[in-house]
């Protein structure tokens, strides 16, 4: 090769452009939407639990993926709402969605269309964003169900392209990043280049306790159930002392959320301050208290910690 050449080369190498953008994530409760949003970054930015409406407010997931940075954005479920909070997590859903320069329509494939997805098919249609559909937990069905679930979809929402993949495994994950990664518009990136979330580290604190909350006591406990940091004390021995709330609206909830001899609430706080350790990556000192709070989903207040709009 000539020098010529070679200098054709490293320029060509240099002036790649890089490209950015906002992936809005949506669906159903409890479709894989939070471990996809895991398994994307590679890393674990939103909480998980089998408790439906367990993603409150948008979370965003930045990860990099060849010269793109993908910024997911992790909705709460889309249902009927019955209650205020419920009303603020679906218009924040999908505010969200509007707010994205692309759309990914996360299908539970064992579920189907039916109920909360057909309605979630029908709203896209008002929406202009390009969109793709994602099929998961693809290894629980056939697969001529699965080219009938696309197929049906298709029908009705006019998508760019069609992913089956699984989110607890990882199958077909690569093939959505290789897409995104060239679809997004170029444009530098919004994020430092180490950055995986733009939550607050108070906040996902505060997260990954609520996480250890639900996943010890999802059938106990309402998910109106709130945590918040309260203090954070970096220490001079190199540990961190953390004091958060647990909400609760009645007395009976209190005691389950403190448990007989106060089991539960030991058994939470030991669980959450153990992954607060290894993502911080220094000792924890992790103090809960329950608290009682009647009537907090009517609080603006809390509806603004949470990162939502107060319906009015």
């Amino acid at each position: 090769m000539t020098e010529q050449e070679q200098s054709a080369g490293t320029e060509g190498a240099a002036t790649v452009p890089t490209r950015s953008g906002f992936v809005a994530l949506i669906g159903a409760t409890n479709a894989g939407k939070s471990t996809l949003v895991n398994r994307l970054v590679g890393a674990k930015v939103s909480i998980v639990s089998h408790k439906v409406q367990t993603t409150r407010a948008i979370v965003r997931g930045i990860a990099i993926h060849d010269n793109a940075q993908i910024v997911f954005m992790d909705t709460p479920g889309i249902f009927k709402p019955r209650r205020r909070l419920d009303r603020a997590m679906v218009t924040t859903a999908w505010g969200g969605a509007k707010d994205a320069d692309f759309i990914m329509l996360l299908i539970d494939s064992e579920r189907g269309l039916k109920g909360d997805a057909e309605t979630i098919l029908e709203g896209l249609k008002e929406v202009h964003q390009p969109k793709i559909l994602v099929l998961n937990k693809i290894d629980q069905v056939s697969r001529e169900d699965l080219l009938g679930l696309a197929r049906a979809a298709n029908e009705t929402v006019a998508f760019e392209r069609t992913f089956m993949i699984s989110a607890l495994n990882g199958s077909g994950c690569e093939d959505v990043m290789d897409y995104l990664a060239a679809a997004l518009p170029e444009g530098p990136w919004y994020y430092p280049e180490d950055q995986i979330s733009d939550l607050p580290m108070r906040q996902l604190a505060a997260e990954i306790t609520r996480e250890k909350l639900f996943l010890r006591l999802h059938q106990e406990l309402p998910y109106s159930s709130h945590v918040e940091t309260e203090k954070w004390e970096e220490r001079k021995d190199g540990s961190v002392r953390i004091e958060q709330v647990i909400y609760v609206e009645r007395d009976s909830q209190k005691k389950i959320a403190l448990g007989k001899n106060g089991e539960a609430i030991k058994a939470i706080s030991m669980a959450s301050r153990k992954e607060l350790s290894e993502i911080l990556e220094q000792p924890v000192h992790l103090f809960l208290f329950v608290k009682v709070r009647e009537n907090w989903g009517d609080d603006p207040a809390r509806f603004r910690e949470m990162g939502l709009e107060f319906p009015r």
